[in-house]
């Protein structure tokens, strides 16, 4: 019994021991292994206008190397994919579906770029410990403060201890407004159907295409650069 605390002991100095950076590594090197990701999630906004947060919640589901989708299920259902530099967003009670272009390093810079493997953090970020509360006292927390400025100021990420996985995200833009992302329930590589980034709309639902790029202004951290295609609407 002895033996087993003190090894346990001795691996959780050890573990303690990585620095900011190599924890940014293994994050890194663990996004190498997914092909696709799914999770509920918890999505919290605190603007600095208002006392209150907002919180939604819905399902993730993430693809290689760029497709995204964020279903949210209440308080109202909306949803949000992003494929291939367009972003799909329907609100049923609205009976619209919207679709645009988004600048490339929006997505870059933004929750996209903490999903790819293709993002060098150490490059692109000042890399820091900076704890922060949580209901996971075990995980690894670390602060990203971009070096070339952009809509973020600074992004804590906690990473999972055990799968190097993300289960929380907080971004902070330079008005002080915060959004958090809560992912729980997380299964990786675990397939998924052919349809996962379809939006299936009413016959009479109104279609706006936004061919122009714009800066994004509400909703999850995507975004893109290529020219518009043609539009095709989802299947219906």
């Amino acid at each position: 019994m002895i033996r087993i605390l003190v090894s346990f002991l001795l691996a959780t100095s050890l573990g303690f021991s990585l620095t900011p950076a190599e924890i940014a590594r293994n994050f890194k090197k663990k996004l190498v292994s997914v092909e696709s990701l799914q999770s509920q999630f918890e999505h919290a906004y605190f603007p600095n206008s208002l006392a209150q947060a907002l919180k939604e919640k819905g399902r993730f589901i993430f693809k290689k190397p760029d497709r995204m989708r964020w279903e949210y299920t209440d308080p109202e259902k909306k949803t949000y994919v992003y494929q291939a530099g367009t972003i799909l967003q329907y609100v049923p009670e609205d009976n619209q579906l919207i679709r645009s272009v988004i600048e490339r390093d929006q997505a870059e810079s933004d929750l996209l770029g903490l999903f790819s493997e293709k993002t060098e953090f150490e490059e692109r970020y000042v890399i820091e410990e900076s704890p922060f509360p949580s209901d996971d006292p075990a995980a690894w927390q670390i602060k990203l403060t971009p070096k070339e400025e952009g809509e973020q100021a600074h992004i804590l990420l906690e990473i999972n201890r055990n799968t190097w996985l993300l289960q929380k995200a907080v971004l902070f833009d330079w008005a002080g407004n915060k959004q958090e992302f809560r992912f729980s329930r997380i299964r990786v590589n675990s397939g998924l159907p052919a349809d996962a980034f379809e939006i299936r709309v009413p016959p009479d639902c109104e279609i706006i295409d936004q061919t122009t790029p714009i800066r994004k202004k509400e909703g999850p951290g995507t975004g893109g650069g290529a020219a518009a295609e043609p539009f095709t609407p989802p299947s219906v």
